[in-house]
Order: C-alpha cells, then structure tokens, then sequence
C-alpha cells in the first residue's frame, strides 16, 4: 500500500481533497479515510480489475466506496487540481522545459457510453480518444478526452488552452504557451495553424503529401512515449466506464502520477 500512495505524494494532494460530510447523528459505519480510498483507486487504474474485485487486504474499503469517491472528486475538481500542483511543482524546479511541445491522440476501444463512436481505425467498434500535449521532456501538460470518430483538430484549441499558466523557477510572469508546437498530419488545416499563432506559438505540423513520415517524428517522439506510459495504467488502455467523466478523472490521475515519478 506505501507503494500505491507514498507518504510525500499524500502530504502533497491531501490539502486539495473536499472535507469530509458530516456524521449521521444516527451512527452508522464509520467513513473510511479519503488516504484509503485514493490508494484503491490507483490500485485500479494500474491494475484495472474491476472494482467489485478490489483486494480486501489492502485496507482501501469496498470497491463501489473508491468509486463513489472517485466520482465525487472529478466533480470537485480534485483531480485536476492535484495534477496542477505537480506541474507547478516541476515548473519551479525547472523541469518544464517550453522550447516545443507536441500534441497526440490515440483510440482506446471503449465499451459504450457518453463520447464515444465508431472508431474508424478499428472496424467501426465503439471507441474514445485520448487527446495529449506534452513539453519537449514528455511532462504531460494537458489531456481531453473525445469519441473516436470525431476529428483529430476539432480538439486542437481545446487542448492548448487546457495547459494551466505556471511560474518558473525564477518566478516572473506564469507561462502557458510553448514556443513551438509539433502535431501530425491530423491537424493540418489552415484553422489550427491560425489558433496557435493567435496565441503567440509558432506551429510545426506536418503538411500531408509533403513531409515523409520519418522525418516529422524527430520532435514528437516524446509524445509517443508519454502514452506508452499512460497506458502502463491497464485501466486506460480499455475504457469501461460508461460515464466520460470517470473515464476522465482516470486519465488525468495518470498524467499526475507521470508527473509525481518525474519530479
């Protein structure tokens, strides 16, 4: 259990949970502790069994009690909070390095639900996307979710103006915005090129029928890693939930977790 959720990570995220409800007056079972909770739910999103599965022995309570908690706290922001405070964490250590940052996406298959569709790579069978911007050293700085056959750019802005602003190391004005931003062949359409230079990026996205595929990979390599990384956590490479904002909260807890190894 010290493994899922070291002392120095809970010390970190426990100001940034909601207080507790108040008791029943009427008794009734005592509430199990948020530091339990949080570790089951890492639990399942790097093991994905299901939650009805989750061990006993670990001392994280029930299944549906992680879930409960899971749910409740995307809807309080928890989670995005906390992977903000690792970013602004490895900020000021000077580990955000804003000279480029490549955007990505991937099809996950999916069992059904809200955003999902058709995945056009996959036979048609229901599917979501991962959509993820990352900086030059592969720090995932923000990451949306999408149905399968939506396309590629229609994320595009939502995605740089999902990376929060961030102090450096020698404070200053908070940066939000690279220098450069590499993307495939998926958003190359005069739009996206205007919405990152109306925010002061220049963009490098590959221009179909013109660049070859080996070169266009020397700067977004990093994004490539960053997914197998993501997806070292089994319950992002299949998503189960039927609700995306429970599909949600998991991805972004992953991208804080890539965050908590690198800092």
């Amino acid at each position: 259990p010290e493994e899922l959720l070291p002392d120095a990570l809970w010390e970190m995220v426990a100001p940034l949970m909601p207080p507790a409800p108040p008791r029943n007056p009427k008794g009734g079972r005592p509430r199990r502790s948020d530091r339990d909770c949080l570790r089951g739910i890492i639990f399942v999103l790097k093991t994905g069994i299901p939650w009805e599965y989750l061990p006993q022995e670990l001392g994280c309570g029930c299944g549906m009690t992680c879930w409960r908690r899971l749910r409740d706290w995307q809807a309080a922001g928890v989670w995005s909070k906390i992977h903000r405070r690792l970013l602004k964490r490895l900020s000021t250590a000077g580990k955000i390095d804003w000279e480029r940052a490549a955007l990505r996406l991937v099809h996950p298959s999916a069992k059904g639900g809200l955003k999902t569709g058709p995945n056009p790579t996959d036979r048609g069978k229901a599917g979501t996307k991962h959509h993820l911007i990352v900086d030059r050293r592969g720090t995932p700085l923000a990451a949306l979710i999408g149905p399968a056959n939506e396309h590629d750019s229609r994320r595009f802005e939502d995605l740089l103006d999902a990376v929060p602003p961030l102090l450096g190391p020698r404070g200053g004005h908070p940066r939000h915005r690279p220098t450069k931003i590499h993307a495939d062949k998926g958003y190359d359409f005069a739009r996206c090129r205007a919405a990152a230079r109306q925010r002061g990026i220049l963009p490098r996205i590959a221009r179909r029928g013109i660049e070859s595929r080996e070169r266009l990979g020397r700067h977004r390599w990093v994004v490539e890693r960053t997914f197998a990384w993501l997806h070292r956590f089994r319950r992002l490479r299949i998503r189960y939930e039927r609700n995306p904002d429970i599909h949600l909260a998991f991805l972004t807890l992953g991208c804080a977790l890539i965050c908590w190894k690198a800092l």
